[in-house]
């Protein structure tokens, strides 16, 4: 069977009320070769059930990924079904915009050398209202090597390439740098995009590539008490790692990551999605 240009992988858990919505913002893109991967983690709320609905589609598999694990569990049981050149993740209650996927994917082959594409992406919340438009990039250039890339990150203090739907890999990349890093938490999307960063440069889409949801059942809502102790870890370790990377730009950037977080725990308790 010849392999997909794209595979789309989809985690999901307990999210059968948005599910379709995120398939369909798929499925509607029909510009690229791609692969439709649907992994629900033993869900008691009918997920499995809504991906199953769509396997109609030539392009959907859906799977079912035994309880336990946490989230980084079924994220790697869903990746390595994928069996296309480039590689999105994209979380169970986000979608993709239309055209997103073609541009991500011209952009990669424009640039050879890149391991990495990032989006903006449109911030909305449980019921779909969207709390800012075009969010992210910032401090990242249109093309840039991976060590600096990495750097303009710690400097933010925060995840500027975007949550998992917003950002395209080349599967090789990624693989080569060991896949999802399953040792972090809250920022294991952004610790990887560093270890793919290692094997080539970023690449910037300017548009709107995804929306991500804010909700209480969400993974990051739920670690926001860990994100600025974590960021510091992260970015401590990009030190060691990256020679961009100074002993001042860490310390910069957990300084920024701690105040990002207050913020960010002052933005949830007016949407309500944390307890105070």
């Amino acid at each position: 069977m010849t392999a997909p240009e794209l595979s789309v992988v989809v985690p999901a858990f307990r999210q059968a009320g948005v599910l379709a919505e995120t398939i369909r913002s798929v499925l509607a893109q029909h510009e690229v070769n791609l692969e439709l991967i649907v992994a629900d983690h033993s869900s008691d709320d009918g997920t499995y059930e809504v991906a199953q609905a769509f396997e109609g589609d030539s392009r959907v598999t859906v799977l079912r990924t035994a309880a336990g694990g946490g989230a980084i569990a079924n994220w790697a049981a869903v990746t390595r079904r994928a069996r296309g050149e480039f590689l999105k993740l994209l979380p169970g209650d986000d979608t993709v915009l239309p055209g997103s996927l073609a541009r991500q994917v011209a952009l990669l082959r424009t640039h050879p050398e890149a391991a990495l594409v990032g989006g903006r992406r449109r911030i909305i919340d449980q019921k779909g209202r969207t709390l800012a438009k075009a969010r992210g990039l910032q401090g990242l250039d249109a093309v840039m090597p991976g060590g600096e890339a990495v750097r303009a990150s710690v400097l933010s203090g925060t995840n500027p390439f975007g949550e998992p739907g917003a950002v395209m890999m080349r599967r090789a990349a990624f693989e080569r740098a060991g896949g999802w890093q399953g040792q972090w938490s809250y920022a294991i999307d952004v610790a990887s995009y560093y270890g793919a960063l290692r094997h080539g440069s970023f690449v910037r889409d300017d548009a709107v590539a995804s929306t991500f949801r804010v909700g209480g059942g969400q993974w990051s809502v739920a670690l926001v008490d860990e994100q600025a102790s974590e960021m510091t870890r992260l970015f401590e370790e990009a030190g060691r790692v990256f020679d961009e990377v100074t002993e001042d730009d860490v310390r910069r950037g957990s300084r920024r990551a701690q105040r990002l977080a207050r913020q960010r725990r002052m933005v949830y308790r007016v949407l309500k999605v944390v307890k105070r």
